[in-house]
């Protein structure tokens, strides 16, 4: 097991700047997602920590041990990318065999190793088979086998479940999840998508155009993004922009007016977003005003979607909101329908300020 610890890692191809001065320190045993649309570093900044690509400036650490400009080979690093990338002549017990072999490690120790490893990923009744003979979600714990059978200090997932359809990436997930938890190793995961950024990681790191936005807990991230980028890529919410009036409420381009929470900045904000989760829909009256927080609104669409119904409705302004809200088995009494006037609100502590 081992602290990864990041200062000031850059990477430049030419004038080309790809990963811009990110420091960042992992804990003894921790699972940290890098999250991001593609093209902001992630892979980049995994593959410097890897050995695969040097920094171009900066220093990367394992414990005391600075790795910076050590080979991969030197790292002690267990990797999993995309592709499976396994003999297809081997076996799976000698795929997972392969990494113990190139570091000298053969006999009864080699032999012990690759069943333990094999037993962990729940695949040791299946060593003698051909990776062609294994399905998507197997072929993807044999790799995963590969990379934990040598016992290495850090274990680097690129992308490692992207391959595999949903039903699959939920179990194998869960699974990765059990095992690093099992093994105490310090894993960082890169991916994409953010319902698996959410579901494994202890911690977070969102990046954009090679900067990291914002490092937190899956709860901080999601709750209380640190910025505007962060909110609109972490789950679904809604956005309204506008800005600061003399008497403390946020007035939108549409008009529409907000009472700002109590105790938050003033100064600067540009923009509030609420999450479609939070926001309740009701009838509207004929008494019904636009107050602070309560928007007057017409039902558009409605989308059914198994667990939740999500409804898109517009205000008089003519800005679409998302709403989310979960389903039961008891029919809800007074379902709105398309063409519905409706009053949307939320809490005011649910409102997010940028």
């Amino acid at each position: 097991m081992s602290q990864i610890s990041l200062k000031d890692v850059t990477k430049r191809y030419g004038t080309l700047t790809t990963v811009d001065r990110v420091s960042l320190d992992i804990g003894q045993g921790e699972f940290v997602a890098f999250l991001g649309p593609s093209g902001c570093g992630k892979t980049t900044t995994l593959r410097m920590i890897a050995g695969l690509t040097l920094a171009s400036e900066g220093s990367v650490c394992f414990g005391a041990r600075d790795v910076t400009d050590l080979p991969p080979y030197l790292r002690n690093a267990g990797l999993v990318f995309q592709g499976y990338a396994l003999f297809p002549h081997m076996s799976v017990a000698q795929n997972v065999a392969f990494g113990l072999e190139m570091r000298k490690v053969g006999g009864a120790e080699a032999q012990r190793r690759v069943i333990e490893a094999l037993a962990l990923v729940k695949l040791d009744h299946l060593a003698d088979r051909l990776p062609k003979q294994l399905s998507g979600g197997q072929q993807q714990r044999v790799a995963l086998a590969r990379a934990i059978v040598y016992e290495p200090e850090v274990l680097l997932l690129d992308e490692p479940l992207s391959a595999l359809d949903a039903k699959l990436r939920h179990e194998v997930r869960a699974d990765l999840r059990r095992l690093q938890s099992k093994l105490g190793l310090t894993t960082i995961f890169v991916t994409h998508d953010q319902d698996e950024a959410l579901s494994v990681a202890d911690r977070i790191v969102v990046m954009s155009a090679g900067k990291v936005e914002q490092v937190g807990t899956p709860r901080e991230i999601y709750q209380r993004p640190a910025s505007r980028f962060v909110a609109e890529f972490i789950g679904m919410t809604n956005i309204f922009a506008g800005g600061v009036e003399p008497g403390g409420h946020f007035r939108t381009a549409g008009g529409e007016s907000f009472a700002i929470p109590a105790g938050t900045r003033r100064d600067g904000i540009s923009a509030f977003a609420v999450r479609p989760e939070q926001i309740v829909l009701r009838r509207a009256a004929a008494e019904d005003g636009a107050d602070a927080g309560c928007l007057p609104a017409t039902v558009e669409d409605i989308v059914y979607r198994g667990a939740l119904t999500e409804l898109v409705v517009r205000t008089a302004s003519g800005m679409p909101l998302i709403v989310q809200r979960q389903n039961s088995d008891l029919p809800q009494a007074d379902e709105p329908r398309p063409g519905d006037a409706v009053i949307a609100s939320w809490p005011s502590g649910s409102t997010m300020l940028f």
